[in-house]
């Protein structure tokens, strides 16, 4: 049985642009393999990493915080990542 999608839902991923279809696409592909469905590659040559940040506050007595999971692809030559939540980890 399918369940349609929220009105709002889909206007929010209309206004998405490049960055922001790209983490959705990558925390979807997560949850999905996380309910155990196969799922095709993300596209090539993306990799998921869980990643501890500092946070650079000279009183903070809790870093590195996370862990937080980021993406990383190789795009014209050149190497780039963006942030992708702590979705992963429910």
């Amino acid at each position: 049985m399918s369940v349609p999608l929220d009105r709002d839902l889909i206007d929010a991923v209309r206004e998405l642009d490049e960055p922001g279809l790209r983490r959705l696409f990558i925390l979807a592909r997560a949850r999905l393999e996380s309910a155990g469905v196969a799922v095709g590659r993300i596209e090539h040559g993306v990799r998921l990493r869980e990643r501890s940040v500092r946070c650079g506050k000279a009183a903070c007595s809790a870093c590195p915080h996370g862990p937080y999971w980021y993406a990383f692809w190789t795009e014209d030559g050149r190497r780039r990542s963006t942030y992708v939540g702590k979705l992963l980890d429910e």
